[in-house]
């Protein structure tokens, strides 16, 4: 029997659970980013878009999640546990990437290729990310999937934003485990 495909063992590391204390070396996240940027795309447009939050950044990045928050909720629904919450995720983990898609209003190429073809790359981010040791969350809060939020990046209106990506050594003992529903139940094959 063939051994499964390595990635199957990637799970969701998420801040809390990633050794805030353990930087990544720049150079390997280089690494992981120019996988990323191998995914497929249509029209080789290459839509996606990382602003990489480092180091202090993480705190300027954390200040603004909530910012925007308070901005963007409407009255009487804003929650105290979802406030908190974007601030600790920036901080825990040592590396959050802030990822979008570039959306042509007139472009040859749909919406809906742009943003799958940076869906792609985010999953190959995350793979690589797990080949090397590295645990990874994608969030998207709806301050994060805000144009508030590209404006804040400094992009411009073709932006896409699309979640937060937080990558990190999970801390010892963390082993998310895992399951799936029988293949059968989520494949239809039509051969006639």
């Amino acid at each position: 029997m063939p051994t499964p495909f390595p990635y199957r063992s990637r799970r969701t590391i998420k801040p809390a659970q990633i050794d805030g204390a353990r930087n990544i070396p720049r150079e390997l996240l280089i690494e992981i980013l120019e996988d990323a940027h191998w995914a497929p795309t249509h029209g080789l447009t290459q839509p996606w878009r990382f602003n990489v939050f480092v180091g202090a950044g993480r705190a300027r990045l954390a200040d603004a999640l909530q910012s925007l928050y308070d901005r963007i909720t409407p009255a009487g629904e804003s929650r105290a546990d979802k406030r908190a919450k974007l601030r600790e995720g920036p901080l825990q983990a040592p590396v959050c990437i802030a990822v979008s898609a570039v959306v042509e209003p007139d472009g040859k190429i749909s919406r809906l290729d742009e943003l799958c073809a940076t869906a792609c790359a985010v999953e190959k981010l995350m793979l690589s990310a797990h080949q090397r040791g590295l645990g990874s969350f994608w969030s998207t809060p709806p301050v994060a999937c805000h144009e508030a939020f590209a404006m804040w990046l400094g992009l411009d209106p073709r932006h896409a934003p699309m979640g937060l990506v937080y990558l990190g050594y999970a801390k010892p003992g963390v082993a998310p485990a895992s399951s799936r529903v029988p293949l059968d139940e989520r494949v239809t094959f039509h051969s006639a």
